[in-house]
């Protein structure tokens, strides 16, 4: 075996080929190379699920990096934006009867998709990204990332209505799982739901016998920004980027003996 190889097909060299992983590291925000050195020195930090030393080099487009047993998106050119999606827009790629689309609201290059989507009516925050391996977290049902929504509807639910949202609703396609559920006002509801099913808000609502006249997402995981406004959008910070990742990971698949990331 050559030296420094790590014997694996398709991998990148440990130590010549490749990029210096405190490098790689630091372009992704993670900290200084120096804080970044001291990751992968406290053995915070695996390259393809081993732990990396100093000296590691990896190639952005095919290794696997963590940080904490939560993946690291370090391939070039991922671009990850906030929408805050106004009404009337409709969160697809193209759309047939022309009308206007999410992806008319953010920049045509690098061509990006939405995660999850909001009905036409919906409206509120939508992440977009060309990220395909964060877009498959935070899609998956096994990951459970919270989604909070404000929903205006007729009537004022009583607090049974409200105990039957928090313990599950029986829909057509199943029950749903337990929500948090609380009257901010009159026909006000705070509703945090972890599932994506099509129009599930609107259908819990339905059941419970208070249709929804407006609803708007207020945040996705950690993801929160009230000075947003409709039709507005902006790029992720580094430590928005990371806390996404964070609630996206599965820490039972983290290493064992491996730490657990730091709030």
């Amino acid at each position: 075996m050559t030296p420094g190889t790590d014997g694996a097909a398709g991998t990148s060299s440990s130590f010549e080929d490749g990029e210096r992983l405190q490098k790689v590291l630091a372009r992704v925000g993670l900290g200084s190379r120096r804080v970044c050195e001291n990751l992968i020195a406290d053995g915070r930090v695996t390259v393809n699920g081993e732990i990396a030393e100093l000296g590691r080099r990896v190639d952005p487009e095919v290794d696997e990096v963590a940080l904490d047993g939560v993946a690291v998106g370090v391939k070039p050119g991922l671009v990850h934006y906030l929408l805050n999606k106004p009404a009337g827009v409709v969160t697809t790629a193209d759309d047939p009867q022309g009308r206007p689309t999410v992806l008319g609201l953010v920049p045509d290059e690098p061509r990006v998709f939405p995660v999850g989507r909001l009905d036409m009516d919906t409206e509120g925050l939508l992440l977009l990204t060309n990220d395909g391996a964060l877009t498959h977290r935070l899609t998956h049902p096994s990951f459970g990332v919270e989604k909070e929504y404000i929903a205006h509807v007729e009537g004022s639910p009583t607090r049974a209505e409200l105990r039957r949202l928090r313990e599950g609703i029986e829909l057509e396609d199943g029950m749903t799982a337990p929500a948090e559920a609380a009257l901010l006002a009159p026909g006000v509801i705070r509703l945090i739901i972890h599932e994506g099913r099509n129009r599930q808000v609107r259908r819990m609502c339905d059941a419970i016998g208070h249709p929804v006249l407006r609803l708007v997402r207020a945040r996705i995981g950690p993801l929160a920004d009230r000075r947003l406004k409709p039709g507005h959008w902006r790029e992720l910070t580094a430590g928005e980027l990371r806390a996404l990742e964070t609630a996206a990971s599965d820490q039972s698949a983290a290493r064992p003996g491996q730490r657990r990331p730091r709030p």
